[in-house]
């Protein structure tokens, strides 16, 4: 009954930790074009320093995971709070292309060690016939950071990074508050030693590829598709108003998604998001107009958005499963978001400039046509779901 009362203030306090992750993680795109006149950058530097979060958070995926299982998710977390509030100081007040660079991998360390923390506390108090609800429900937060971390650099370009910066520290402060006005969660079974065995289950291995393969799609689209619209006539203010349109619809479906995985069971959201992320990807160097290639970015990311939350829960249940820290299971979520990221973006590009658009964005829909393939027979031979109810 404690863990029943303690779960709606717990979601609460992880939502709005991941959603100060994610928009610190999005903050860069307005101020970018600022910090490249200042600092006299190259498109070289410019895209490492807009690669340097997720590379932090590759970086911590592992690390974090361990450190929840060392001292706890609700300290790991604070650990996390901590590395945010200090690397956003560092962001606002340096001036110097290594020392933002750096500012920016320790953001990521950062956001690797609240988001494991976050999340495997949440599951951990959360019965597993809720679980991909609520998981869902936290990464629709999450989402929604998405959308004000834009707001943030705008605001920072008005009136400095320094004192925008700054701010965002200062409510940070008051997440560790919250933080730690919560109970400490029970510690549990703490063991890696299963981890190689687990990766022979077929649900474990598809439910890591299940996270990277839309994060792979999404770091693909965040790259080229703000390109094409540009080329297709659209100025920055329509090609922000695209992707907050298609933020927006993605943090609705994350819930949806997670709900009928509980109800439905975990396979039949990440089915529909295969089937759309197919057509959607292999549609998107057909349009010839802004409104219908933003219109290919919205379904774009709609279908991505069914993929998060019954692919974490998978996770979780197949972690559950063969008796692993639910801290791995966050810090496999982590590993694969961060590495689906960075090969989308820096692949993506790469593969459009050496033979166009159609190159990377085809091959990514080939991809999630065989990995719909593979999870149909997934289907077939054991039916899985969630697991049985404590």
């Amino acid at each position: 009954m404690s863990r029943l009362r303690s779960e709606p203030r717990l979601l609460v306090v992880v939502g709005a930790v991941v959603f100060a992750d994610t928009l610190l993680y999005a903050v860069l795109a307005p101020i970018l074009p600022q910090l490249t006149h200042e600092l006299h950058l190259s498109k070289s530097s410019a895209g490492l320093l807009t690669a340097a979060y997720p590379i932090g958070t590759l970086a911590g995926s592992i690390p974090g995971g361990l450190l929840v299982i060392r001292i706890g998710p609700r300290a790991t977390v604070l650990a996390g709070l901590a590395l945010l509030a200090v690397s956003s100081v560092a962001f606002g007040w340096l001036h110097s292309l290594v020392a933002l660079d750096t500012a920016r991998i320790v953001e990521g360390l950062g956001g690797a060690c609240s988001w494991a923390g976050g999340m495997a506390w949440l599951v951990s108090a959360t019965p597993v016939s809720r679980r991909g609800t609520l998981i869902g429900q936290a990464i629709g937060a999450a989402v929604v950071g998405s959308l004000f971390g834009p707001v943030l650099g705008t605001v920072a370009s008005a009136t400095g990074r320094p004192a925008a910066f700054t701010a965002f520290a200062l409510v940070v402060g008051l997440l560790v508050a919250f933080t730690l006005r919560l109970p400490p969660p029970e510690r549990e079974p703490a063991t890696v030693a299963g981890l190689l065995g687990a990766f022979r289950d077929p649900a474990m291995a598809m439910a890591a590829w299940l996270v990277l393969l839309p994060a792979l799609a999404s770091g693909m689209i965040n790259v080229l598709g703000p390109l094409r619209l540009h080329r297709l006539g659209a100025g920055a203010v329509l090609i922000g108003a695209c992707y907050l349109v298609a933020a927006g619809v993605e943090a609705i479906v994350s819930p949806v998604a997670g709900s009928m995985s509980d109800r439905q069971g975990r396979l039949l959201p990440l089915r529909l998001g295969l089937l759309g992320a197919t057509v959607a990807l292999a549609c998107f160097t057909l349009p010839g107009s802004v409104v219908l290639l933003g219109l290919v970015i919205v379904v774009s990311a709609a279908t991505l958005g069914l993929f998060w939350t019954p692919a974490q829960a998978l996770l979780s249940d197949t972690a559950q499963q063969h008796q692993l820290h639910q801290g791995l299971a966050a810090a496999l979520m982590n590993l694969a978001w961060a590495g689906g990221q960075i090969i989308g973006s820096w692949a993506g590009g790469t593969a459009a400039k050496v033979a166009g658009d159609g190159l990377p964005t085809l091959t990514a829909a080939a991809l999630c046509a065989l990995t719909l393939v593979a999870v149909r027979r997934m289907v077939r031979a054991q039916a899985p779901g969630p697991v049985s109810p404590n």
